[in-house]
C-alpha cells in the first residue's frame, strides 16, 4: 500500500507555514484557525505573499531573483515617471487593496493621489488605475490573466502583464488587449499621460552583463 502523500500546507502553532514543494500547484489555499480576513492581526506570517480572494485565503511563495529583480525595474520606472506627474503615486512591494470583499496585492501599481488621499497604513480601498503583475516561476501567463481580468471588473483601468521569459509586456483594458516585444514601447494610456516606456526597460537587471567584481 503506497504511503499517504503529506499536506502540502499546514499551520504550527505559532502560524509559520511548512510548504513541501513535490507536487504543490500554487495559490495554496490555506484554513488558519482564528483568522479574519478584515483583521490584519489574525493573518498568519508567511515567507511569502497572502491574498483574500473568493473567501478563501491564497498562499504564494516568495519570489525568486527573476521576478524579484523585474519587479524592481518595473517600479523604478513607475517612480521616475511620477517626478514629471505628481497628481499619481506609486505602489510597490506587494502593493496591498482591498476591493469588494477581495484582498489582493500587485507588484505595483499607479494611483490617483485625489482617489487615495494621504498616506494612512491601512490597504487602499478603491482601485488603481494601473496594476501590473510580473510572472514568476510559479504562475504561467493563465494565472495572471485570471488576475487580471479581477483588477479590470474591479474597475482596473490598465493592466500589465510582464513575462520575463518572453521579454514581453501584455496590456490589457476594457476595450481589449496588446502585446508588446523586445525593440517596442508600449503606447500611451490616456489614464497615464506620458507613460510610454520601452519594453527593454523591464528587463534591465536581468539582461545586464555580468561583471567580475573588482
Amino acid at each position: 500500500m503506497p504511503a499517504m502523500a503529506q499536506p502540502a500546507v499546514r499551520l504550527l502553532d505559532d502560524d509559520a507555514i511548512v510548504l513541501r514543494r513535490t507536487g504543490v500547484r500554487f495559490p495554496v489555499e490555506l484554513r488558519p484557525v482564528g483568522f479574519l480576513a478584515g483583521e490584519p492581526s489574525t493573518w498568519p506570517e508567511a515567507e511569502g505573499r497572502l491574498e483574500w480572494f473568493e473567501g478563501r485565503l491564497l498562499y504564494m511563495p516568495p519570489c525568486a531573483d527573476v521576478q524579484q529583480d523585474v519587479a524592481v525595474d518595473v517600479v523604478h520606472l513607475l517612480r521616475t515617471w511620477s517626478e514629471a506627474h505628481p497628481s499619481f503615486v506609486i505602489g510597490g512591494n506587494e502593493a496591498g487593496m482591498k476591493l469588494g470583499v477581495d484582498i489582493r496585492a500587485a507588484d505595483a501599481a499607479v494611483w490617483l493621489r485625489s482617489d487615495v488621499g494621504p498616506s494612512v497604513g491601512r490597504l487602499r480601498q478603491v482601485p488603481p488605475i494601473l496594476a501590473v503583475e510580473v510572472a514568476g516561476q510559479d504562475e504561467d501567463e493563465r494565472v495572471l490573466r485570471e488576475k487580471a481580468a479581477w483588477y479590470l471588473r474591479q474597475g482596473v483601468a490598465v493592466v500589465w502583464l510582464v513575462i520575463p521569459e518572453s521579454r514581453s509586456v501584455l496590456v490589457l483594458a476594457e476595450a481589449g488587449e496588446l502585446r508588446y516585444q523586445a525593440g517596442e514601447r508600449l503606447a500611451e494610456d490616456p489614464h497615464l499621460p506620458g507613460l510610454a516606456p520601452a519594453v527593454t526597460q523591464f528587463f534591465l537587471q536581468i539582461d545586464r552583463p555580468s561583471a567580475s567584481h573588482e
